[in-house]
């Protein structure tokens, strides 16, 4: 799959393609639905499938800090948008001077004499150009005068709930895993580097990755919770973790009430591994939430409890493995 940073890359020679647009965040499967139908489209008329995501989110641009959660890194909606058969994912720069297209200019300068669009498929709630005044409407309006065509998707939902990034960032933003899941038809994941922590966990004999997200990640709730935990990229095996290979944890997210903690962490105890993680690019997979965060009157009632979530952790991974 060919990533390009902005239209600029666009090859001198292209020819036509099948474009769908959107943030994508998340890649959820009503995206799913979204992507595929465009692979699916761009096979039948032999043209490559292009995808085209925004960075930074279109909200921090139209008002500053207003930024949601951030459910995908970008490299990581690449990465989904590849298993998904996408031939192109294009990043374009959503800035102030791409915010003020109209409608027209949008279609007219990036869709057709950038991209060369036989067909583009999108939600059927999609807006686009200044001020989102263009719709699906407008699109097919000016596909009509332009030469492509237009599928308009309604997103898939179950149980009168439609899978959108907004309804997932609420169910990771409420501990329930599970709904997040169903949604994103896999677990929940966040990235980060492994930094230096206070190393309490390692005297409790429970020492944990204390990974650092990036800035707009969407954390769960806090508490703890049942998970994968993966050393990402390729690489040489660090201790008994290899690189790749997810390996079950329990996960605390929170401030540690105990010791009168302050800063909110992510902390993972990696189970039956040993090694030295400091400085991992790594990601965790939230699969189940096993209880609330709250505060012991002893370190002993703590260990305890710890005990039995590694125990629930094995249980409910076990099941899935």
């Amino acid at each position: 799959m060919q990533r390009w940073r902005s239209l600029d890359d666009v090859p001198a020679d292209w020819g036509r393609c099948v474009l769908t647009i959107g943030v994508f965040d998340g890649v959820h499967r009503g995206h799913a639905q979204l992507i595929s139908r465009a692979v699916k489209s761009a096979a039948a008329r032999d043209v490559p499938a292009v995808l085209m995501t925004f960075d930074p989110h279109p909200m921090e641009v139209i008002r500053p800090g207003s930024h949601p959660a951030q459910l995908t890194t970008l490299t990581r909606r690449a990465e989904l948008a590849e298993e998904l058969g996408v031939d192109v994912f294009c990043v374009m720069p959503f800035t102030h001077d791409f915010m003020k297209l109209t409608p027209g200019e949008y279609v007219h300068d990036l869709l057709v004499e950038r991209l060369h669009v036989s067909e583009v498929v999108v939600g059927d709630n999609f807006t686009f150009g200044k001020k989102a005044a263009g719709t699906v409407d407008t699109m097919r309006e000016l596909g009509g005068r332009f030469g492509f065509e237009v599928d308009g998707v309604t997103l898939l939902g179950e149980h009168a709930v439609t899978f959108s990034s907004t309804y997932i960032r609420a169910c990771v933003d409420a501990g329930d895993m599970a709904a997040a899941a169903e949604a994103l038809g896999r677990p929940h994941r966040v990235e980060g580097v492994v930094v230096r922590g206070d190393g309490r966990g390692r005297t409790l004999g429970f020492p944990t990755a204390n990974v650092a997200p990036p800035m707009h990640a969407a954390i769960p709730a806090d508490g703890v919770y049942a998970g994968w935990f993966t050393v990402l990229g390729p690489g040489p095996t660090i201790g008994t973790v290899t690189p790749g290979e997810p390996v079950m944890a329990a996960i605390s997210v929170g401030t540690n009430p105990t010791f009168s903690g302050r800063a909110r962490t992510v902390e993972a105890y990696v189970l039956d591994r040993e090694a030295d993680l400091y400085g991992q690019h790594v990601a965790v997979d939230f699969v189940d939430h096993l209880r609330g965060m709250r505060k012991f009157d002893s370190v002993d009632e703590l260990v305890a409890v710890m005990g039995r979530d590694v125990d629930a952790t094995r249980k409910i991974l076990g099941s899935e493995s």
